[in-house]
Parts: C-alpha cells; sequence; structure tokens
C-alpha cells in the first residue's frame, strides 16, 4: 500500500497539519461561494488525525467518519483526487461517486468512510475478524465522535471486539459537539474513557491539540493491541473549530466557549513549541503555511479540470 509513514521529525507532523487546515479551509470557502458541495470539516482537530496516523505503521487499516479529510490527508491520500471526489469528479478516489463522505481508498488502507454516526464501528468488528482468522498484520484503526459514542452501537460493538479479542483500536474524536448539539446536553459523563472498564477493555485519553502527545499515546496504544491481539479504546479531547456541516455559521455555539477553543488551537500551540525549543523560526513557519496553500491551490484546478464521469458509469462498482 502506498501510505504515508512519518518520522521522528515533528517538522513533518507540522507540516501535515498545515496542509489539513489549508485543504479544509479552502473546501469550506468553496462550498460557501461556488455551488461546490457541503462538507464536514475537522478544523481544530488536526492534531487526532495526525498524531494518530504519525503512529500507524504501513499494514494498519482505517475506518473513519464524516470529518474525514484530515484522516487521508495525513495518511497520504492526494489532495487533488481528495477534492476532485468531494467535486463529483472522475478522478476522485471514488470516481466522483462518493462525495466527502463515503470515501474509501484501498492504497492507503482506508477500508471506508461512513456517514451514518456510528456506522464505522461494527464495520471495524467485521474488519477486525477478517484480519484475525486469516492472520494478517495491521491493527484496524476506527475514528469515530463523542456523538458516536452515545449510540447502542458503540457499546455493542466495544463488547463484541472484546469478547472475540479483536485487534481493533477505537478512536474517540471528542470534540464537545454532536452536529448541533453540544456534548453536554447529550450526557453526563465528562468523557467516554471509562466506559471501556465494563468490557474488560484498557483504554487511556490524551489532550488532542497536542500532536506529540497524541502519538505518543497512540503508539502505546497500538503497541498495546499488537502484543495482546486485544481492543483498546484511546480518547483524544479536543474541540470542532468550525460548524457542523459547511457553510455554517454557528450561531448555536457560545462565543465565548469558541474563543476559548480557538486559542487552544493546536497549530499555533505547536508552532510556539517548535519555536521555544530552536526547530524552527518565523520563516520556516511562513513557508510551510506558503507551501500548504500553494499545493491546496493546485488540488483545486485539478479537481475542476477533472471531468464528470460518463453516463456509463452509471452502475459500474454498484453490482458485483
Amino acid at each position: 500500500m502506498s501510505v504515508k509513514l512519518y518520522d521522528e521529525r515533528p517538522e513533518e507532523l507540522l507540516q501535515m497539519m498545515h496542509l489539513i487546515r489549508a485543504y479544509e479551509e479552502r473546501a469550506a470557502a468553496l462550498q460557501a461561494g461556488s455551488g461546490v458541495p457541503g462538507t464536514c470539516t475537522s478544523v481544530g482537530q488536526e492534531a487526532c488525525a495526525v498524531g494518530v496516523i504519525a503512529a500507524l505503521g504501513a499494514d494498519d487499516l482505517i475506518l473513519t467518519n464524516h470529518r474525514s479529510a484530515g484522516h487521508l490527508l495525513a495518511r497520504g491520500a492526494d489532495p487533488g483526487r481528495l477534492l476532485a471526489e468531494v467535486m463529483g469528479r472522475r478522478d476522485g478516489y471514488c470516481k466522483g461517486k462518493s462525495g466527502s463522505l463515503h470515501i474509501c481508498a484501498r492504497e492507503l488502507g482506508v477500508v471506508l468512510t461512513s456517514t451514518i454516526v456510528g456506522g464505522e464501528l461494527g464495520l471495524a468488528c467485521g474488519v477486525g475478524l477478517s484480519q484475525k482468522m486469516l492472520h494478517r498484520a495491521g491493527v484496524v484503526v476506527c475514528f469515530f465522535g463523542d456523538g458516536a459514542a452515545c449510540e447502542g452501537r458503540f457499546h455493542e460493538s466495544l463488547n463484541l471486539a472484546a469478547v472475540w479479542g479483536l485487534p481493533v483500536l477505537f478512536v474517540c474524536e471528542n470534540n464537545e459537539w454532536q452536529a448541533f448539539v453540544h456534548r453536554r446536553e447529550t450526557t453526563l459523563a465528562d468523557g467516554v474513557v471509562s466506559w471501556a472498564a465494563p468490557f474488560g477493555m484498557d483504554s487511556a485519553t490524551v489532550d488532542g491539540n497536542d500532536v506529540e502527545a497524541v502519538r505518543a499515546v497512540a503508539m502505546e496504544a497500538l503497541d498495546a493491541v499488537r502484543s495482546s491481539g486485544k481492543p483498546f479504546l484511546l480518547e483524544v479531547r479536543t474541540y470542532r473549530l468550525r460548524g457542523h456541516f459547511e457553510p455554517d455559521d454557528q450561531a448555536y455555539v457560545d462565543a465565548q466557549e469558541l474563543a476559548r477553543a480557538w486559542s487552544c488551537d493546536p497549530l499555533p500551540r505547536f508552532e510556539a513549541r517548535l519555536r521555544d525549543c530552536g526547530r524552527l523560526d518565523d520563516d520556516a513557519i511562513a513557508g510551510m503555511k506558503a507551501a500548504a496553500k500553494s499545493r491546496v491551490e493546485a488540488a483545486v484546478a485539478y479537481a475542476v479540470d477533472s471531468p464528470y464521469p460518463g453516463m456509463d458509469e452509471l452502475v459500474t462498482d454498484v453490482y458485483a
């Protein structure tokens, strides 16, 4: 598989975070002004995606949810093909048939993207069972949000994975929002990590706005799954800085809470750390941002130039 693997340089993590931010902000602008189909962004959650995926090996598989662009890009997806898919163009990863909500990319180990909240949880157990029965290497990594953790499917999936001893790393990106509803309105629990214990499952929680901390804890969790063959629940605590579905004015979000969340933005936070330890200066950081934006503009041009699929593609890849 042509997946992206990461070295030990923190600069590489920051560069990928900037690419994800540039891609999603540009996609949101296109959706607001150009009639491009809407999508769910993960602005503010870049450290979660990059931190976890930077810990993965080449054989590991991914199942993700409707906020998938960060996971796909961090795994090595081409932003041009990704944006072409969102626009319904022939050169997208699924020939323009999936939009942003159902993308899969076998060459990246991305098994599926589920727009159904929590839909990937049960499917991850199926993929994990396949890995186990066929004696294949690779952990199954399943991304979901705190909204999905409020559904019965979450508990059913954790129970099944624990009973069957499946090599699944469940990653809850707790971003405080469940569509247009705050997490405090749907659950009295502060988080989801404590829900692993009743199923006999090991778990951990980490600051999801600290990419190096996320990577370190994800590596420990993955090592635990590889050595035991048993599932693990990892909760990364973050905050969704943009609305549920673009375009979205976030009128339902408390302004002071949102301002506090922006003050914890993982990108400038990591930039400051690398600047303070002398690894990067302002010019290098500005160069990273410019490179990310340039790559995204090239992706936009690629996607716009890509034709729509022909009528002969209407039923291909649908029936076996």
